[in-house]
């Protein structure tokens, strides 16, 4: 049953490549067979945004089967000139994403805007023109497109079928979502059931790494942050939601 701060939406797009950075090393590129936790948490976010939310993943159903293409890629080099490298994407891959969104509470400067009904309607409204920015999976190149969707609804390819991927990673802890001033990499033990991989949640992550220091910013109304406290009182959200800060 769907959360009322909740969205449930059809993923998709001709490639994608969720890149396993043990294969970048190198500087070529590998996809996971399965998409991030991180890489949907961007989609969302593509979606629709404010920094008073934080999107939180909680299922994905794969609906196309995995299969992948090498292409060779010209890539500029540091040092001047280019290469040739190769990489691996996803072909023709669909998913049906559930997801729902919660208080950044760190972001006390922002608590006057935990509005819930006018961040739901807004983020639905936004899923279905199509996502407020560009939507990608996983790479710039990768193009992907979103529809609401009933999560569970049409048959799947894996339904009847269970499997792990192992260690990947989940996503990265950023200072202003956890309140630590460090950047986080998390990994996670991929499983997926009847084709459905039930995301854990950021903190659950038992294998997380520092990755740099790394301080959060602040909102400073009147500098980087408007105030809109007296359109929110006059509901001018309703007909703003497109430019509102």
């Amino acid at each position: 049953m769907e959360k009322k701060n909740s969205i449930s939406f059809r993923l998709y797009g001709r490639t994608a490549l969720f890149s396993d950075p043990i294969t970048r090393v190198g500087g070529e590129k590998f996809t996971y067979m399965i998409p991030t936790y991180q890489a949907l948490k961007g989609v969302c976010e593509s979606i629709y945004w404010k920094p008073t939310i934080i999107w939180v993943v909680d299922r994905v159903r794969i609906m196309n089967p995995i299969r992948t293409e090498s292409k060779g890629v010209r890539v500029s080099k540091m040092s001047g000139g280019n290469d040739l490298s190769i990489y691996t994407y996803l072909i023709n891959p669909e998913y049906q994403v559930e997801a729902h969104f919660e208080w950044n509470e760190q972001r006390k400067e922002l608590a006057h805007d935990r509005n819930e009904n006018k961040h739901y309607f807004v983020s639905k409204r936004m899923l279905e023109r199509g996502g407020r920015r560009d939507i990608f999976l996983g790479a710039r190149e990768c193009q992907g497109y979103v529809e609401p969707c009933k999560f569970g609804e049409g048959k799947g390819y894996y339904d009847d079928e269970s499997m792990s991927f192992g260690v990947m990673v989940h996503g990265i802890s950023y200072p202003d979502e956890t309140g630590r001033e460090k950047l986080q990499t998390r990994l996670w033990n991929a499983q997926m059931k009847n084709g459905v991989i039930n995301f854990i949640r950021p903190e659950e992550c038992t294998m997380v790494t520092d990755t740099v220091d790394y301080k959060i910013k602040e909102f400073v109304q009147g500098k980087n942050f408007s105030g809109l406290e007296e359109f929110e009182r006059e509901g001018w959200f309703d007909v703003m939601d497109d430019t509102a800060v």
